[in-house]
């Protein structure tokens, strides 16, 4: 089974974004991304951002993660 965890794109520079997962920034590539903006949030997975997603989306995302890891 493979996850990809929701993020906010924090800052930009070419390719590679900071992308903050619920207080956590890891960079990450947003090549695949084609209107890949500041603010925005992206499904992100294996280092790729593979999606642009809603901030409520993203929100119910983290959620149900932390509701499934029983926090």
């Amino acid at each position: 089974m493979c996850l990809a965890f929701p993020g906010r794109i924090m800052k930009i520079k070419g390719d590679m974004a900071i992308v903050d997962f619920d207080g956590v920034q890891k960079e990450v590539n947003v090549s695949l991304i084609k209107d890949a903006k500041v603010g925005k949030y992206v499904m992100v997975h294996a280092g790729f951002a593979i999606q642009i997603m809603g901030k409520e989306d993203a929100l119910e995302v983290f959620k149900l993660y932390k509701e499934a890891d029983g926090k």
